[in-house]
């Protein structure tokens, strides 16, 4: 016989059921193949019959010609997106929270919140187009003024810009509302008191509207630390090119040559598996810091 309080918990159980098997199966289960990383892996051989080579695999990988790039373009690239999505949804929501008519205010939110729900292919294929050297819309502003065409997804100094430019686009609509939310929790009473004390819009938003916002700036800050390593395979992967590859090969797409297109599968695991070594390091110390700076706990 359950005890009441388990019969009360029994029907939210079974709804999580199934959400913690997909997780069990697709994110556990194939764990049993970081083994491979340690082996000559075979596919006609299997896992139980692969010889072991120990660190091997490991030691190839770092001889690679390119792999000190490829790990510099991947810190490069994410650390830009972090510090740019820092940035422009801090000085977006500012902005908007000036903005008194709420139906022009609601029309913009909803306006750089859609890209949110695009996938990398649709957009990578708009931006493919507007980027054209030969029909792109930039390029023809561009020629206004006299400018060349510039190949934007095929010039190594600007590919990392325009990946950092079209993921901000993207995702700064998202990140917006969680500062508005942040916003709407400043006590009303604290603007009042301002305008009596005769402080201006500048002042109120330095003393009251900034101050307001620094618990989840700093959350969201120390938070994004994990992501140092994760620079966007899938943006990359549907924009990029050999033509970029000294500017724009990261990790992940690297992961993806080594074990997919050339089936050298031990040593896209090592990759793989270095890079998830290093991420688990850097995302517990973020939830450290997001805990002794602004008082974060997951538990």
């Amino acid at each position: 016989m359950l005890k009441p309080k388990m019969r009360r918990q029994l029907p939210l159980h079974l709804m999580v059921a199934p959400s913690f098997l997909l997780v069990l199966v697709f994110s556990y289960g194939p764990i049993a193949g970081l083994v491979i990383a340690f082996q000559k892996f075979s596919v006609v051989k299997s896992f139980a019959h692969s010889p072991f080579v120990g660190w091997d695999n490991f030691d190839y990988m770092f001889k690679l010609p390119d792999i000190w790039q490829v790990i510099r373009n991947t810190v490069f690239i994410a650390v830009m997106k972090i510090a740019a999505g820092l940035v422009v949804p801090i000085v977006v929501s500012l902005l908007l929270n000036e903005v008194r008519k709420h139906v022009f205010k609601r029309s913009i939110q909803t306006l750089i919140y859609l890209p949110h729900f695009l996938s990398w292919i649709i957009l990578g294929g708009v931006l493919i187009d507007i980027l054209s050297p030969t029909s792109g819309i930039v390029n023809q502003f561009l020629g206004v003024f006299g400018i060349e065409p510039i190949f934007f997804l095929g010039h190594v100094q600007w590919f990392p810009a325009v990946v950092v430019i079209s993921d901000v686009w993207k995702e700064f609509g998202f990140s917006t509302i969680v500062y508005l939310a942040a916003l709407a929790g400043i006590n009303p009473a604290l603007y009042e008191a301002a305008v009596i004390d005769g402080a201006n819009r500048w002042k109120q938003m330095l003393n009251i509207t900034l101050p307001g916002m620094a618990p989840v700036i700093v959350l969201l800050a120390t938070l994004s630390l994990g992501n140092v390593l994760n620079a966007g395979f899938d943006q990359i992967f549907n924009l990029y090119s050999p033509i970029v590859y000294e500017s724009g090969d990261i990790i992940d797409t690297l992961v993806y040559r080594l074990g997919l297109e050339q089936a050298q599968y031990s040593l896209a695991t090592a990759v793989g598996l270095i890079k998830s070594g290093v991420s688990i390091v850097l995302i517990s110390v973020s939830y450290y810091l997001a805990y002794r700076l602004a008082n974060y706990r997951i538990f």
